[in-house]
């Protein structure tokens, strides 16, 4: 017997209404803080062509596109698989304007293929910002102090950033004589923190024990100044080992003074897994969440591969994996103002129409029914909607004589069955509604 077909394509996701509004939300949260910041949004395309991107994309990304003809030119087009290398070909062209630096954010999809029992998504849901045209320490800690930030903005828990700089592991394998592919595959174990294996690529080509005992010591090293100084020590008098160490040390003597250190580890061994990462990288880790949810790091050359020499430094966010932190740790509840149901009868349509639009106005999401019923049985009706569509608020049309320009709000809890009852003042309704706190369904 064959197995069924699936209806939905493996490593994509719909997003049902209540999810969709609590993603989306967070999302304008992100976007609201970056802006603070200066960093306004670009849209990029959802397609390009390959030969075009192919340039700033690494080999294991290329391997990953999705691709199709163009019906038109015949070239081969890509969905777009990494949004660095897409603003990097953006800003290489001029599109970003001559003002530098520049500073962009991005939310935006982006595909991958992945094997099926790696569990990864095909789609991943993005959030993230580049920095072009500045080379400093500064620069460096103001990525990371605002990726801290954003964390701190939603109340993610337990969050670590893991910082390094790939130049220490690279010199590091330069100065141990390896090959040039074992090099290559001592960075990919590295990547993986693959021990085992990066130990048996260095004993291969029989290199003397001391080398090799530094080289595997450094994916372990993991703290604070005193990783620092364990590199110094490794790295001696050399140069090329000097300057990725003092780069790091000055970034981290920056997030003192912004108030980040305490959720940064400085790591030797961290990589990343691109191969246009050149300097100063990180990687975001929760308590919540058994994998990173984001990373980025500094791509001095990324730029120059599309014909302008520029340096850049960014990260990406995987939205999915920052909401799913989230509402594990239970942070995640009825973000923004949920809908509000108003019920009115046919003869009070116009008005109700004139209610729910001034609401919409005040920034409050509305829908409009109408109902053919006593106060009494709207009143059960309306308990009963609530509880089926998870509503907490109704705003019931229902006259009462004495009372002139009001109507009556019903307010659910989980811990009562019945609906908390006020009659409210048409021009205090807006300010009442997004005021009152109520408990989630």
């Amino acid at each position: 017997m064959k197995p069924a077909r699936s209806l939905i394509p493996i490593g994509t996701a719909t997003l049902l209404p209540e999810t969709a509004r609590r993603v989306r939300h967070l999302e304008d949260q992100f976007m609201v803080y970056l802006a603070k910041w200066g960093y306004q949004e670009i849209i990029l395309p959802t397609f390009e062509y390959l030969d075009v991107l192919s340039v700033g994309l690494p080999p294991e990304i290329l391997e990953k596109c999705y691709k199709f003809a163009d019906w038109t030119s015949g070239r081969m087009l890509v969905l777009r698989p990494d949004a660095t290398a897409q603003i990097a070909r953006m800003v290489a062209m001029g599109l970003g304007g001559d003002v530098l630096p520049m500073r962009c954010s991005y939310r935006t999809t982006v595909f991958r293929y992945e094997l099926e029992h790696r569990g990864r998504d095909r789609e991943v849901f993005q959030v993230g910002i580049e920095l072009v045209g500045n080379d400093t320490p500064q620069g460096d800690a103001e990525i990371v102090t605002i990726l801290a930030g954003l964390f701190q903005q939603v109340g993610l828990p337990g969050w670590k950033i893991s910082l390094g700089h790939v130049g220490f592991f690279k010199a590091l394998l330069a100065r141990s004589g390896l090959s040039a592919i074992g090099r290559k595959q001592a960075e990919l174990a590295a990547v993986h923190k693959d021990l085992p294996r990066l130990e048996e690529i260095l004993t291969t080509e029989r290199l003397p024990r001391g080398i090799v005992r530094n080289i595997l010591q450094v994916p372990e090293r993991c703290g604070h100044q005193e990783v620092l100084e364990w590199g110094k020590g490794i790295a001696g008098n050399d140069a090329q080992l000097l300057k990725p160490l003092h780069r790091l040390e000055q970034v981290f003597q920056q997030l003192e003074l912004t108030g980040v250190q305490q959720h940064v580890l400085l790591d030797l061994g961290e990589f990343r897994g691109f191969d246009y990462y050149d300097g100063v990288v990180f990687d975001v880790f929760t308590s919540a969440l058994g994998t990173e949810i984001g990373g980025g790091g500094r791509y001095n050359h990324l730029v120059g591969r599309f014909g302008r020499d520029l340096p850049a430094i960014g990260f990406g966010l995987d939205l999915d994996r920052v909401f799913s932190a989230l509402e594990r740790s239970g942070q995640v509840g009825n973000n923004g103002i949920p809908p509000v149901l108003l019920l009115a009868s046919g003869h009070q349509a116009k008005e109700a129409f004139s209610l729910a639009q001034a609401l919409r106005a005040a920034g409050i999401n509305v829908i409009e029914e109408r109902v053919k019923r006593t106060p009494k049985a709207s009143l059960t009706w309306a308990t009963q909607e609530a509880r089926r569509r998870g509503l907490s608020q109704v705003i019931l049309c229902e006259p009462k004589k004495g009372v002139s320009a009001s109507v009556l709000l019903l307010k659910f809890f989980e811990s009562s069955l019945k609906p908390k009852q006020t009659r409210v003042a048409l021009q205090d309704l807006p300010q009442h509604l997004q005021t009152e706190k109520h408990d989630n369904f």
